[in-house]
């Protein structure tokens, strides 16, 4: 690409209208000009080729993504990671913001992220690590898409639950209860006050726990609860599935007495969300399956703070995600940010609720409400609550015992 070609994949803020375009910061590493590889990634995952041969005509000025902000922060002798070379000499770092015109794709979900994280940006000539670190989009792409249903207030006023954190608990075993036990060690955690009694993101809809059979216990244990307590409870199904069931088993856990729906976000796709949030009546709870695949490397793939914001575009009105802790081998700088992308105005699209999990108790209660500075969050222990030496229903209330003792109460 010679540099007159290159200067078309350029642009200053000020000459775009931006209402347009979605703003894109990746963080790369090439060989070579930083400025052919900037534009190379550009090109790559919009125009490619911009003209026919033999034809007068440019279409980068409508279609082409541009580079508005391009900065060299670093330059090294290798790659961060080993990789086969893409080049001779120094690697530079750098830091790019680029403007993607979002009329190339229109708001559909699976063809965005086949532009900005697809073949293009990871085939780029020059670059050999790149990752995607935020996005942002204007208020007119916004404007297509339902977000969240309930969103944080909707869950406050359907639990009646508010100035604390909403409380989960993942039922535990988790894999090889038959429906009935399993129950009733939810029955406990409700009675000890846990707020929600939620599946495992891996169980689903197995032959010896089927969904219809487990929400028809559960349903029916989580009304009684609920009666005897005077405090709404839900029991949070996993109809995780393919694509072509998620409307029935959603049906079937409803009308069982489900409260809310658990999905896992990247294996059934951020456009079957859309789909079913389309369909839902109770609210929809994403899980992090797959998510350290793309977000793990810190200088290379998606940081899970752009995937926490388009599943929060999707619908979900609850993202679960990678929390504090070694175990979940997550710095808090990127926990927070997914947090924050959660609750961060986004035009018409409502808040959701975050839930950092792993390994969390009543003993990691005051950390993480420290952390987040809101009781805007749910927590979501496990063992911390089913494995408890005194059973579930002490497990459960230790939670509400650790708030007290915060409030100081």
């Amino acid at each position: 690409m010679n540099p007159e070609d290159r200067a078309g994949f350029f642009a200053r803020t000020q000459d775009l209208n931006l209402d347009d375009y979605l703003l894109l910061d990746y963080r790369f590493e090439c060989s070579g000009d930083p400025e052919l590889a900037a534009a190379h990634l550009c090109s790559e995952q919009s125009t490619a080729q911009w003209q026919r041969v033999g034809v007068d005509e440019d279409l980068r000025p409508q279609f082409a993504a541009k580079v508005l902000e391009l900065e060299v922060i670093a330059t090294q002798d290798e790659y961060s990671y080993p990789i086969p070379s893409t080049g001779n000499g120094r690697i530079s770092v750098c830091q790019v913001r680029i403007a993607h015109p979002h009329g190339n794709f229109g708001p559909r979900l699976p063809n965005l992220l086949s532009a900005i994280v697809g073949e293009g940006p990871f085939f780029t000539p020059g670059i050999g690590l790149i990752r995607l670190e935020d996005i942002q989009f204007p208020e007119t792409f916004l404007q297509h898409f339902q977000g969240p249903q309930f969103g944080i207030a909707g869950i406050r006023r359907a639990l009646d639950a508010y100035d604390r954190p909403i409380f989960f608990g993942v039922i535990k075993p988790n894999i090889g209860l038959p429906p009935d036990a399993f129950a009733d060690i939810a029955r406990e955690a409700w009675l000890g006050g846990l707020d929600i009694a939620k599946d495992d993101e891996m169980l689903a809809d197995p032959d010896w726990s089927p969904l219809a059979k487990r929400c028809a216990s559960l349903g029916q244990v989580c009304r009684e609860v609920a009666e005897q307590t005077g405090r709404p409870k839900w029991y949070l199904a996993n109809i995780t599935d393919e694509v072509d069931r998620l409307c029935d088993l959603h049906d079937v856990a409803v009308e069982c007495g489900a409260g809310a729906l658990l999905v896992n976000a990247l294996p059934v796709g951020l456009s079957a969300v859309r789909m079913l949030r389309r369909h839902a009546q109770v609210p929809l709870m994403a899980h992090f399956p797959m998510i350290a695949s793309f977000a793990r490397l810190a200088h290379f793939g998606i940081h899970s703070r752009v995937l926490t914001r388009l599943q929060r575009l999707a619908g979900y009105d609850v993202v679960i995600m990678p929390g504090f802790g070694p175990r979940m081998m997550t710095p808090e700088q990127e926990v927070m940010d997914c947090v924050r992308a959660c609750s961060e105005p986004m035009g018409p699209i409502k808040p959701c609720l975050p839930v950092p999990g792993g390994s969390d108790s009543a003993a990691t209660l005051p950390g993480v409400y420290a952390k987040m500075g809101t009781v805007d969050f749910g927590f979501v222990p496990g063992r911390g609550v089913f494995a408890h030496p005194d059973g579930p229903h002490a497990g459960a209330a230790s939670l509400l015992q650790a708030w007290a003792q915060i409030r100081g109460e």
